[in-house]
This record gives structure tokens, C-alpha cells and sequence, in this order.
């Protein structure tokens, strides 16, 4: 990627918006700025899918994340997002405090940090060096 290409943002699905609020605003500590939908029609056309959507933007300085309200459920894959988090260890006792399982893996003589949120979304994450 060049040193100009930046991630504008990073789209996920979701069922269940009170538990979006929870992950995004609660766990990453973002903050929910803006709400939109998409109509039937245009969530068809861009996705396939034809249903009214309800999308909801949280976000910070440097990160946004559009979550989709959806009941369609997604299979698991290789798709994750990678995050970089201030402490590691409040992360982790956030994501205890409320609910969420971590899934620290050893290779190659290093811890590597995932967490599931409450849509089954994957995160990889990072400690900010």
C-alpha cells in the first residue's frame, strides 16, 4: 500500500444494536456520532440483500466503524479487524467486565490477542508501542 492509502473505515453486520453500543462504545470506548438507513432498494442494490438496514457510524479521530443491523447472519471466515489499544490489560478486564470471551495464542514465542464481540466479529489486537 502506498504511504497515501489510509482505511476510511471498516464495515461490519450486527443483530442486535444495544449490544453494538456496548462493544463500540462501551469495550473500544468510541463514540456512536451518526445513524442512517438504508431503504430496501438501495441495501439490494449494494448488497444484495433487500431489506431496510439501519447502519450506525462510532468513531474517534482516527477510527470509524459502520455497523449494518441485521437479523442475516454472517459465517465465519478468515475476515478480522485489527485494532491498537492504549494497555492491553484494560482491554482484556473491559472485555471480562462485560461478557466477552479472549482468545490469547502463543507462536513463535509471542502472545497474540483476538476477541469475538457479541456479532461473532473477529478482532485481532494490538498494544500501542
Amino acid at each position: 500500500m502506498s504511504e497515501n492509502t489510509k482505511i476510511q473505515h471498516v464495515a461490519l453486520n450486527y443483530q442486535d444494536k444495544e449490544k453494538a453500543d456496548l462493544f463500540f462504545v462501551k469495550v473500544l470506548g468510541l463514540k456512536l456520532k451518526k445513524t442512517f438507513a438504508l431503504t430496501p432498494e438501495l441495501a439490494k442494490q449494494i448488497f444484495g440483500l433487500k431489506e431496510r438496514v439501519l447502519a450506525l457510524s462510532y468513531e474517534n479521530k482516527n477510527t470509524r466503524f459502520e455497523v449494518f443491523i441485521t437479523e442475516q447472519l454472517t459465517e465465519n471466515r478468515f475476515e478480522h479487524t485489527c485494532i491498537i489499544v492504549n494497555n492491553k490489560e484494560d482491554f482484556i478486564q473491559r472485555c471480562k467486565k462485560h461478557g466477552l470471551q479472549i482468545n490469547l495464542v502463543k507462536k513463535d514465542g509471542k502472545t497474540y490477542l483476538f476477541v469475538r464481540d457479541f456479532s461473532n466479529n473477529l478482532y485481532e489486537v494490538k498494544e500501542k508501542q
